[in-house]
């Protein structure tokens, strides 16, 4: 393999001092190392080719020594003999029991002749089915899977969108249900931490939302923090679910099940005034239990026990 030289810095003087061109050598060495990758293909896709034309011409040597061996037996055992030899006796006696026993004969007769064929020419099917196979998967390597097209900002987008809606209105449903606030009133108080990550991360989406596809750089932010906010949320709801009423006292932790008796009270009597009663005595309750700190009541869910005590809202 020949490689080009230049002439060494530094060298003004008698013979220069030869170096290797780096990109004639990189060149001739991509060029040897791809013949020789060819080269090795064709060795082993000869010797695939060979394997294969052995094993086909097995497989006729030993479908010709089992055709041989069917004759020879044949030959040897000929049931011709026997069935002939039944029939006369048969029709010498005129007996039905030698008449059946010369159709058995005839049957297992077939059978014995037809069942040598049978199995040379099932073997040869096999080993040549065996051979086209190995012949096709012969130099054959597996194509590469296709890499999936990576979906459009814009759809990314709007599905962060969805999202995050259908969040705000989980979100608001919850602030809405002074039942859900009183199951788990962790989910209320921003002193927890896992619920002060999520009011923030769900400030920070709400604040990245537009009606429109922004610029792409602002509609990557947004969908961040749309997964944040997810995240977020459902970890102060596990943490929610854990916590409940257990960081209340006995005394805090009966008054909140008081008011949870007065609210299902009130949601499942047809009495109007029973209802409006329980309400009221909820409301007043839950005043003293947010003013005290025991349980922080979102307005909304305020509100819709002051419309519920007023009578505004069906039960």
């Amino acid at each position: 393999m020949r490689t080009a030289c230049v002439p060494a810095a530094g060298r003004t003087e008698g013979w220069p001092a030869m170096r290797p061109d780096p990109r004639t050598a990189h060149g001739a060495a991509f060029t040897h190392g791809r013949r020789l990758r060819e080269m090795a293909q064709h060795r082993r896709s000869h010797r695939e080719a060979h394997r294969t034309r052995v094993e086909a011409h097995r497989a006729r040597i030993a479908a010709h020594h089992a055709r041989r061996f069917a004759g020879r037996r044949h030959r040897r055992h000929s049931p011709g003999w026997l069935l002939l030899a039944l029939l006369l006796a048969s029709a010498a006696a005129g007996t039905v029991a030698l008449i059946v026993v010369s159709i058995f004969a005839a049957a297992v007769a077939v059978t014995a002749m037809a069942l040598p064929a049978l199995v040379v020419g099932g073997t040869a099917i096999a080993l040549a089915r065996h051979g086209r196979r190995r012949a096709l998967a012969a130099g054959t390597a597996p194509l590469p899977a296709r890499p999936a097209a990576p979906p459009r900002p814009e759809a990314v987008w709007a599905r962060a969108r969805d999202r995050f809606s259908a969040l705000r209105a989980e979100y608001a449903a919850f602030e809405c249900d002074p039942m859900q606030v009183l199951h788990r009133p962790a989910l209320a108080d921003v002193s927890v931490p896992s619920t002060a990550r999520f009011v923030d991360a769900f400030a920070e989406a709400q604040a990245l939302e537009t009606d429109a596809y922004p610029p792409a750089e602002h509609g990557a932010s947004f969908v961040s923090a749309v997964d944040r906010a997810e995240r977020a949320w459902r970890a102060g709801v596990e943490a929610a679910d854990r916590i409940r009423l257990s960081g209340l006292s006995p005394a805090e932790r009966g008054a909140v099940e008081r008011v949870i008796k007065l609210l299902t009270t009130a949601r499942d009597s047809d009495n109007d005034p029973e209802r409006l009663a329980a309400y009221s005595l909820a409301r007043a309750e839950l005043t003293k239990l947010d003013r005290a700190g025991v349980v922080h009541l979102p307005r909304m869910a305020a509100a819709a026990l002051d419309e519920a005590a007023r009578g505004a809202l069906p039960a």
